[in-house]
């Protein structure tokens, strides 16, 4: 089994299907996970919003956004959301679970949506939202170097993770926090590879 078909695995045991998807209580939105394997690397792509935005201006985020009533479902949302942002077609997303949905710092309920797409996918970002796509290495978010968490930041509960992250690519830094980089710790924790690699580096640093 190949580090696709064995994190799909992994991930469909954690999907919530429908089960939250008419909750009455809060408005909704939804956002994707795009993996892909690069090099036998598991990764993701990122955005950095539009700083014309009104709200997240110039922040890092995985595309997605509100639901709007023409979407059927959480995954609706997150697909339509991720090819108005980045030109990703929908039928290019192999969907692979829907997370437990969490409240943003907006008061949305936001479902996280995983799908893979091909390594060859070239993002056309829609300047309006984004101007950035990069791409991360999923381990990145559960190593300790370049990561930050802090108790007590207005508006949050628990811990507020933090990560600067510098593409190699461009050399541009980005700063990763917030739900953007608790939903990427979730994914990253969720992928068997990068589980045995943490216990592999443990063990080695100890000889």
């Amino acid at each position: 089994m190949d580090i696709k078909e064995e994190t799909t695995a992994i991930l469909k045991r954690f999907d919530i299907g429908n089960k939250f998807s008419n909750l009455p209580v809060l408005p909704k939105a939804s956002v994707l996970i795009p993996l892909f394997v690069k090099n036998g690397e598991l990764c993701t792509l990122m955005t950095l919003r539009s700083k014309e935005l009104r709200t997240s201006a110039g922040e890092v985020c995985f595309p997605g956004g509100k639901r709007d009533p023409s979407d059927r479902d959480d995954v609706d949302t997150a697909l339509r959301e991720a090819e108005e942002e980045i030109g990703l077609p929908p039928d290019a997303v192999q969907v692979v679970c829907r997370l437990f949905p969490v409240i943003n710092k907006n008061g949305l309920l936001v479902t996280p949506v995983v799908g893979f797409i091909e390594e060859s996918f070239c993002p056309c970002p829609n300047p309006a939202e984004v101007s950035t796509v990069f791409t991360v290495p999923l381990d990145f978010f559960t190593s300790k170097k370049d990561h930050f968490a802090a108790h007590g930041a207005a508006g949050m509960v628990g811990l507020l993770h933090s990560f600067y992250f510098v593409d190699p690519d461009s050399g541009s830094q980005y700063h990763i926090w917030g739900l953007t980089a608790m939903l990427a710790i979730l994914v990253a924790a969720l992928d068997p590879f990068s589980f045995f690699q943490q216990i592999l580096h443990k063990r080695l640093s100890k000889l």
